[in-house]
C-alpha cells in the first residue's frame, strides 16, 4: 500500500539547516524623504511661524484695550448704538492704525528692546523678522488704516489718528521715552486718543463729555504703567530707560500712583454730571473705590521699601477700565 510524504531532506542539506539556526527577516531601512517633501512639509509651519511674528508686532492687546475705549465713546456720541458701518470702519482703522504705532515701536526700540528680558522675544530682537520688513509693515499699517479713515469718517478723526500714531513714534518713543521720567505722563496722550477719534468719527467735532472720556483715560495710564515698570525695572534700567521707578525714590512714585489714580476716580465722576444716568454714577463710584485702594496698597509697600506686587495694581486696573467703559456703552443704550 502506498503513502504520500514529503522528499526526505538531504543530510547534506539538514545539517547546513540546523548549523546556520533561523533566517532572520530582512530589516526595514527608513528611507530618508526626498528635499522637497521636507520643504512641503515645513513651508506650512514657517509660514504660520512669520504671521504670528507679525501679529506680535502690532502688539494685539493693546490694540484690544484702545478699542475698549472706542466703542463706548462712539455710543455715548451718537446717543446710543452708532451706526454699524461706521463703527465696524473705525475699529478696523483704529486697529490699523494702533498696529502700525506699535509695529514702529518696535522697529525704532529694537536696540533696547533685545537689552530687556521682557522684550527679548519679540520679533525684531530674535531675528524673526527684519527691521526693515518692521519698518515697510508699520508704514502700510499706517497708509491703509489713515487711507480707511478718510473714506469711512471724516477728516477730524483721520486727522486724530494721523496725530496719535506721529505723536506716539516720533515725539514719545524717539524722544519722550529715552530722555525724561515724565515719559509716562507725556505718553499718556497717545493712549488716550482713541476715545477722541470715536468721538470725532460719529459727531464730526468734539465735545465736553469727549475730554472728560480722554481725562479718565489718561490719568488711568499713570498707576497702570508705574505698576508695570515696577515689576520690570531692572530691566528699564538696563536699557537706560529713565521710567519713573528707575530713577525716582519709592515714596515720589507712590505720591504719584495714589495721586493719578484718585484723578482717575475723579474724572469718572465727574462725568456723570454732563448728563449720564445715575446707573453709571454708582458703577463710577463703585469700580472707583477698589482701583485706589489698590494703589493706596501698592504705595504702602513701596514707602515701607520691602517687597512689592505691583501687578495686582496692573491687572486690576485693565479690569476697572473695561468695566467703567462697559457702564458708559450701558448708560448711552439704556436713555
Amino acid at each position: 500500500m502506498s503513502t504520500l510524504a514529503e522528499p526526505a531532506a538531504r543530510p547534506g542539506r539538514a545539517r547546513q539547516s540546523q548549523d546556520a539556526g533561523p533566517v532572520a527577516a530582512p530589516e526595514l531601512v527608513p528611507q530618508p524623504l526626498p528635499v522637497e517633501a521636507l520643504r512641503a512639509h515645513s513651508r506650512p509651519r514657517r509660514a504660520l511661524a512669520i504671521a504670528r511674528a507679525y501679529l506680535a508686532l502690532t502688539k494685539p492687546r493693546i490694540v484690544e484695550l484702545l478699542l475698549i475705549t472706542t466703542v463706548p465713546a462712539m455710543f455715548l456720541a451718537a446717543g446710543g448704538l452708532s451706526p454699524l458701518g461706521l463703527t465696524v470702519a473705525v475699529l478696523v482703522a483704529g486697529a490699523l492704525a494702533a498696529g502700525a504705532a506699535n509695529a514702529l515701536n518696535c522697529y525704532i526700540d529694537r536696540d533696547i528692546d533685545q537689552l530687556m528680558r521682557r522684550t527679548a522675544r519679540r520679533p525684531l530682537p530674535s531675528h524673526t523678522v527684519s527691521p526693515r520688513a518692521a519698518l515697510v509693515f508699520g508704514i502700510g499699517l499706517a497708509v491703509v488704516s489713515l487711507g480707511l479713515m478718510a473714506a469711512t469718517t471724516n477728516w477730524l478723526a483721520t486727522g486724530l489718528t494721523a496725530a496719535a500714531i506721529a505723536y506716539y513714534d516720533l515725539v514719545y518713543t524717539l524722544w519722550l521715552k529715552r530722555s525724561t521720567p515724565q515719559n509716562t505722563f507725556w505718553g499718556g496722550v497717545c493712549g488716550a486718543a482713541p476715545v477722541l477719534i470715536g468721538w470725532a468719527a460719529v459727531t464730526g467735532g468734539l465735545a465736553p463729555r469727549a475730554i472728560a472720556l480722554f481725562a479718565i483715560v489718561f490719568c488711568w495710564q499713570m498707576p497702570h504703567f508705574y505698576a508695570l515698570a515696577i515689576k520690570f525695572r531692572q530691566d528699564y534700567a538696563r536699557a537706560g530707560i529713565p521710567m519713573l521707578p528707575v530713577v525716582a525714590s519709592g515714596r515720589r512714585v507712590a505720591a504719584e500712583t495714589v495721586a493719578f489714580s484718585w484723578l482717575t476716580v475723579a474724572a469718572s465722576v465727574a462725568l456723570w454730571g454732563f448728563g449720564m444716568t445715575p446707573l453709571y454714577g454708582i458703577a463710577a463710584v463703585l469700580l472707583g473705590l477698589p482701583f485706589v485702594g489698590e494703589a493706596h496698597r501698592l504705595a504702602r509697600q513701596l514707602r515701607r521699601g520691602g517687597p512689592v506686587r505691583p501687578m495686582r495694581l496692573f491687572h486690576w486696573s485693565t479690569t476697572y477700565l473695561t468695566l467703567l467703559f462697559v457702564a458708559i456703552a450701558v448708560d448711552a443704550l439704556v436713555r
